[in-house]
C-alpha cells in the first residue's frame, strides 16, 4: 500500500510538468511577435502594401498608409531589419554625420532622424563630430561608407559640410538638414526665413519699431536666413533695421549682446536667433534693470524645454524636430529604392507666444 502511494506520489509531478508544459507551449503561442501577414489582415491590405508602407514607398494613399501604421502600433509589428537586408543584398543601415552636439537644435534633429529611420526599419549609425573641417567630415563619411551604409544624413549647418556634400561621389543618397538647403540636391529643412519673420512681425504688431536682433554666427545658414526673416520684416514696415549684434549660439554670446543692448536707450525689443542667447540676454537686461517685457521685449527661437519656465516666460519660435527626421528618412528611403522622388516642402515653425513680450511702454532706464 505505502509502495503504491509513493509510486502514484512520484508520477504526480510528471502529469503537471506535462501539464505545465503545454500551458507555456500556449502562453508561447498567444504571445509570439506579430508577423507583416498579422499586419496586413489587421489593416485589411495585401502583405505587398504592407511592404512598401514599411519602406517608405512614397506610391501609397495616406489613408492607406494610415492605416497600416495603426495596425503596425497597435500589434507591436517591429520589421526585422537583418532579415530584410539580407534578402535585398543590402546592409539595411543609415549613417549620420552629426555635429554641434551640445546646441539645443542639432541634437534634436539628430535624435529625430535616429528614431524615424529605426522606425523605417532601418540601422542607425551615426558620426558626430567635435569640430567641422573639411579633413574630418571627409574621415566621417569615409567611415561610414567602410561599414556598408545605404544613405547619409547630414546635421550641418556650416557652410563648410554643405561644400564636402556637394563634392561627394560616393554613390549612395546624401540628404542635407540644415545649412543652405539650396546648395543640396536632397534635403530637408525648416522655413527659417519665414520663422524670423513671424517673431519679428509679432513684435511689429505689439507697436514695437526700433527691434534689435542677436544674430548667431554668420557661417550658419540659419543665422543668415533669420537675419534675412528679420530685416524683411523691418523693411516691409517701412523700417530701416540696425545691424545685428553678432553671437555665436551661447548663452554667454547672448549675456555680451544684452549689455550692448541696455546702452541702446530707443531699443524696445530684441529677437535672439536662438533661445540659448535670448537667455543670455534676459540676464544681462535683469542685471542691469532692465525689465522684461515691461521695458523691453525678448523673442527667441527653438522653444528649449525650459523656455516656459523663465522669469518670465520666453516668446519663441517652435520648430517640429520630429517632422524633420521623418521627412530626412522618407527622402532618403525613396532614393534608397530608386523611386521616383517626392518634393520635400519646408516644415512650417510656429510662434509660441508667452510673457516675456507686451507693447512698448515708452519707458526706458
Amino acid at each position: 500500500m505505502v509502495d503504491k502511494d509513493r509510486d502514484r506520489n512520484a508520477a504526480a509531478p510528471l502529469h503537471r510538468d506535462a501539464a505545465g508544459l503545454h500551458a507555456e507551449a500556449a502562453v508561447t503561442e498567444a504571445v509570439k511577435a506579430p508577423v507583416m501577414a498579422d499586419v496586413a489582415r489587421l489593416a485589411g491590405v495585401s502583405h505587398q502594401t504592407v511592404s512598401r508602407v514599411i519602406n517608405g514607398s512614397p506610391s501609397i494613399k495616406p489613408e492607406t498608409r494610415k492605416r497600416v501604421l495603426q495596425a503596425i502600433e497597435r500589434l507591436g509589428y517591429r520589421p526585422n531589419t537583418a532579415a530584410r537586408a539580407l534578402v535585398r543584398g543590402r546592409s539595411g543601415m543609415i549613417g549620420i554625420i552629426g555635429t554641434a552636439r551640445t546646441l539645443f537644435g542639432p541634437t534634436s534633429i539628430h535624435r529625430s532622424v535616429e528614431d524615424a529611420a529605426r522606425a523605417a526599419g532601418y540601422f542607425a549609425t551615426s558620426v558626430s563630430l567635435s569640430e567641422v573641417t573639411r579633413r574630418a567630415l571627409d574621415d566621417a563619411n569615409d567611415h561610414l561608407m567602410r561599414v556598408g551604409v545605404e544613405g547619409i544624413v547630414m546635421i550641418a549647418g556650416h557652410d563648410e559640410a554643405l561644400e564636402v556634400v556637394r563634392k561627394q561621389r560616393s554613390g549612395v543618397p546624401f540628404v542635407v538638414v540644415e545649412g543652405d538647403l539650396s546648395k543640396a540636391s536632397l534635403s530637408v529643412g525648416v522655413d527659417q526665413v519665414l520663422g524670423a519673420r513671424m517673431a519679428t512681425e509679432h513684435l511689429l504688431k505689439l507697436g514695437h519699431r526700433e527691434i534689435v536682433h542677436v544674430s548667431g554666427p554668420l557661417n550658419w545658414a540659419e543665422a543668415r536666413a533669420r537675419v534675412e526673416g528679420w530685416r524683411l520684416a523691418m523693411s516691409e514696415a517701412g523700417l530701416r533695421p540696425a545691424e545685428p549684434v553678432h553671437g555665436d549660439w551661447s548663452s554667454a554670446s547672448g549675456y555680451a549682446a544684452g549689455l550692448r543692448i541696455y546702452g541702446m536707450s530707443e531699443t524696445t525689443a530684441v529677437f535672439a536667433a536662438n533661445d540659448q542667447m535670448a537667455i543670455g540676454v534676459l540676464r544681462a537686461l535683469h542685471e542691469r534693470g532692465r525689465r522684461v517685457p515691461e521695458d523691453i521685449s525678448v523673442v527667441g527661437f527653438d522653444d528649449v524645454p525650459e523656455a516656459a519656465y523663465l522669469i518670465p516666460p520666453l516668446t519663441t519660435i517652435e520648430q517640429d524636430f520630429e517632422a524633420i527626421g521623418r521627412r530626412a528618412i522618407d527622402v532618403i528611403t525613396q532614393a534608397i529604392n530608386g523611386d521616383a522622388l517626392q518634393p520635400s516642402p519646408l516644415v512650417i515653425p510656429k510662434l509660441v507666444v508667452r510673457q516675456s513680450t507686451a507693447p512698448p511702454t515708452g519707458t526706458s532706464t
